[in-house]
């Protein structure tokens, strides 16, 4: 007879940390979308970054295939480009946007 190496609520515990970072991971992504959406398209041109279009593609295929489940989840491969392109995009180009409408932009 085997012996569990590990507590029985492992696997509930791992779940809900599996689920929490997905809920994290997409709250991120959805945040970089809206904001990606409301902005006008001249001022990426302005600061100097991808067009808003591009932006808008690679945020939008990284959420929905993280939301999918695709390639892992918030884990997997696009899971984690989908947080990295959100936060790049939150923490710099936002940023640009902001400095550029001098502080007085909607977010």
């Amino acid at each position: 007879m085997a012996t569990l190496s590990a507590p029985i609520f492992f696997i509930t515990v791992q779940n809900a940390i599996a689920l929490t970072v997905l809920i994290a991971s997409l709250i991120v992504q959805a945040v970089a979308v809206i904001h990606c959406v409301t902005q006008r398209g001249d001022g990426f041109q302005a600061i100097g970054t991808l067009p808003k279009g591009a932006w808008l593609a690679i945020l939008v295929v990284c959420f929905v295939l993280t939301f999918l489940g695709v390639g892992g989840g918030a884990t997997g491969i696009f899971g984690l480009v989908g947080v990295a392109a959100a936060l790049i995009y939150l923490l710099d180009v936002r940023q640009g946007l902001r400095d550029l409408t001098d502080g007085k932009g909607f977010w």
